[in-house]
């Protein structure tokens, strides 16, 4: 069996999700792929199903019934994952923001570096994103910023949505205890990483915005972000984490 999982959730993705599936499963190792569908109106969930048949064995599909949020989705594809033994367990997008030529450098980092946790990341060395306005670069770096000043994580990147897990990470990780969806999930999985003892690596990535779809950003996932970093820090402090 394949010791690796690559975990993308998809809304209303269309546009990517044919592409982003044969570049996925067409690198030089062979990954297995899980799609979790919130029951995406534009038909997503039935382009994956068509595709199963040309990769059996190595794309899989869970399809929600409505649209639940991103740390939800990864809870259920990390239990998912788990039940089946995959060593190495990875977070990317959909829209190709995130290059899937860089799996294997997520991969090397906790196979053969050590790390139980690999970050990709944006910011470990300088500023490495194509297509954002500056605003949303400015908002994204110091979030990162605000982030390591409330919690005393070493992280560039806390707000990362490419990652590989070592299945030790998410077996310690209480995931019924997981509630934040936007990036707050991305923070708290880090942040729970972090105070596990476990080893964290960043390795250099250049993130390319979406061409095609629409960002799923909204003021909420900031505001949770916001507040949910104080949250944790509060939980870790009082030993409620």
């Amino acid at each position: 069996m394949n010791d690796c999982i690559v975990i993308i959730p998809t809304y209303n993705e269309i546009e990517n999700i044919e592409s982003i599936v044969r570049a996925v499963l067409s690198q030089h190792k062979p990954f297995h792929l899980l799609i979790i569908d919130d029951n995406s109106p534009d038909r997503t969930a039935n382009k994956v199903v068509a595709l199963q048949e040309e990769y059996p064995g190595r794309l899989f599909l869970e399809k929600r019934e409505k649209k639940s949020g991103l740390g939800t989705a990864y809870v259920h594809g990390f239990k998912w994952a788990l039940e089946r033994k995959y060593d190495f367990i990875f977070e990317m997008d959909a829209d190709f923001s995130h290059n899937p030529n860089d799996l294997e450098k997520l991969y090397d980092a906790c196979h053969f570096g050590g790390a139980d946790l690999a970050i990709g990341s944006r910011y470990v060395k300088g500023v490495n994103v194509v297509n954002w306005p500056l605003s949303r670069v400015l908002m994204s770096y110091f979030a990162s910023v605000y982030v390591k000043f409330i919690t005393g994580m070493k992280i560039h990147d806390a707000t990362a949505g490419f990652v590989c897990y070592k299945r030790a990470v998410l077996e310690k990780i209480n995931l019924d205890k997981i509630k934040f969806v936007g990036y707050a999930f991305q923070i708290e999985m880090k942040y729970r990483t972090y105070c596990n003892k476990f080893e964290i690596t960043e390795v250099p990535i250049i993130f390319t915005d979406r061409t095609k779809g629409v960002s799923k950003m909204s003021n909420a996932i900031i505001k949770e972000a916001i507040l949910g970093v104080i949250s944790l820090r509060l939980k870790k402090l009082f030993n409620t984490l």
